[in-house]
């Protein structure tokens, strides 16, 4: 008789037990359509690329601009860059005690646009665009020296031939 209570006891509570995970299944399977739903009145967020260009945000990390005139040599963007990036070529001009740069290059096919160099200049002489088309077929193109990155990037908004698009 103590047998067949302590079965029933056992049968009962693996009962509730599968009670309560149908009703946990039930609830996880409710909130995931629910969300499903939720996304299914938004507008689609393809966009036709070569017409049409999203509007980049202000705090955009594009191609890094660079000002010759302002640096200084100091070497601290290759001293807080993660993979030490930059590199800047100088000499020490004797006469009046400072460094001269004479070259300043960036590989943007290693550059990981972390933004280090630009936060930490002393002189503000990088900073960032929002141009983000750096695409080529050869790697090697990707290797900008200070010409190619005092160039000004062309803004999306200013160009007239394409559709600019903004996403909230």
């Amino acid at each position: 008789m103590f047998r067949d209570i302590q079965d029933m006891l056992f049968m009962v509570t693996g009962f509730i037990n599968y009670g309560q995970q149908t009703v946990r299944a039930t609830r996880y399977i409710g909130q995931s359509f629910m969300i499903t739903l939720s996304h299914a009145n938004r507008l689609p967020v393809t966009i036709q690329y070569p017409y049409e260009k999203i509007i980049s945000s202000e705090r955009f990390r594009g191609r890094i601009h660079f000002e010759f005139d302002k640096c200084i040599a100091c070497e601290v963007c290759v001293r807080v860059c993660p993979i030490d990036l930059p590199v800047v070529d100088w000499k020490l001009e004797t006469d009046i005690r400072k460094k001269r740069l004479l070259n300043y290059n960036i590989d943007f096919g290693i550059c990981i646009f972390c933004g280090n160099c630009i936060e930490y200049c002393p002189t503000n002489c990088l900073s960032m665009t929002e141009e983000y088309e750096l695409s080529t077929y050869d790697r090697h193109e990707l290797n900008y020296n200070q010409i190619a990155l005092g160039r000004l990037p062309v803004s999306v908004i200013d160009d007239y031939t394409i559709r600019t698009i903004q996403i909230k």
